[in-house]
């Protein structure tokens, strides 16, 4: 497809539009944007890719907008905006650009159509409320887009379009990330998953760096596992396996008698000789070393099991993290 125009409408701009910049001009880097609701350049011709305006949604002709009267729907009957169009039928290309492997592409896309793309759908369609954010509502991506409009008195005719464009540099930088986030986030999975096998039936989860694994641990079914072993920097670190996705429960604790302590005083306390730190909320510790880090491991495993044998965890020294 050869496009040498990228149409959206003048005035104010909103989250949706802003986005499907961000995707169009990266596939067509050398399009002109033109910001019209002139019908000379919101009706479709050849070259010509509009969105957010005309009226009408017809792929072929290249018109992608959402405000028409039969609106487009998703198969759950959410109506798109022209974000979650323009994701529909340019998000894997978009991705492509990523250099993402090709068997990666289905999932990442539909991961970020879920969690990123049809947010901005529902807000624009008002079928959500920013409101419903509560006070975090104007920290939302549509919260923070709608804030780099020109204020009501700025009388100069290309304050818009000054803003707009800054808007979709801005913007552009939040969807690179959480598309490389993704992308990431699938590596992480495969790396976990590696490390879960050659953990077997141990307890400590051993991995070659430190990245989301929680996913890989709730997909293996590996309820067995307590904590987690990972280098950072010059040091190792130990950590918690967190119960569920939201909150800081753990399926077990470090060691109570750890809780704060560094340096002499927590070798002394655990008899680990290069034992570092550990959070007084129990959750992560430090050592100079992996054997030691190890042996952290093996003995809070160890306190982990006693009390589970006496029927109760002893409370940690705090529950904030």
């Amino acid at each position: 497809m050869t496009i040498s125009t990228l149409v959206t409408h003048s005035g104010g701009f909103h989250a949706d539009e802003v986005l499907s910049t961000v995707i169009l001009t990266r596939l067509f880097p050398e399009a002109e944007i033109v910001r019209s609701r002139s019908p000379d350049w919101i009706t479709p011709a050849e070259g010509r890719l509009i969105y957010d305006v005309g009226g009408a949604y017809d792929v072929a002709a290249g018109i992608f907008d959402h405000h028409q009267r039969e609106s487009p729907l998703r198969d759950d009957e959410t109506p798109y905006s022209s974000f979650g169009l323009v994701w529909k039928h340019f998000g894997l290309d978009y991705l492509r650009s990523f250099d993402i492997p090709e068997p990666e592409l289905e999932a990442i896309h539909a991961s970020i159509d879920r969690s990123f793309v049809r947010p901005v759908d529902q807000v624009d369609n008002g079928t959500v409320s920013l409101a419903e954010a509560g006070p975090l509502s104007s920290m939302t991506l549509p919260g923070l887009i709608e804030t780099l409009k020109p204020v009501f008195d700025d009388t100069d005719p290309e304050s818009e379009t000054r803003a707009f464009h800054a808007a979709v540099g801005i913007a552009r930088q939040f969807v690179e990330a959480r598309v490389n986030r993704s992308a990431a986030k699938r590596r992480a999975e495969v790396l976990a998953m590696e490390a879960i096998q050659a953990a077997g039936t141990s307890p400590i989860l051993e991995l070659p760096m430190g990245m989301p694994f929680r996913p890989a641990v709730i997909e293996a079914g590996a309820d067995h596992l307590l904590f987690v072993v990972t280098p950072r920097g010059g040091d190792w670190t130990l950590g918690g396996i967190r119960k569920h996705e939201q909150g800081f429960e753990q399926r077990a604790d470090l060691p109570a008698a750890w809780g704060g302590l560094s340096g002499a005083a927590l070798e002394e306390v655990s008899g680990v000789q290069g034992a570092k730190f550990c959070h007084k909320a129990l959750f992560i510790a430090a050592a100079s070393s992996r054997d030691a880090i190890l042996k952290m491991a093996e003995l809070a495993v160890e306190e982990a099991r006693r009390l589970e044998a006496a029927g109760g965890a002893e409370p940690a020294q705090a529950a904030g993290r």
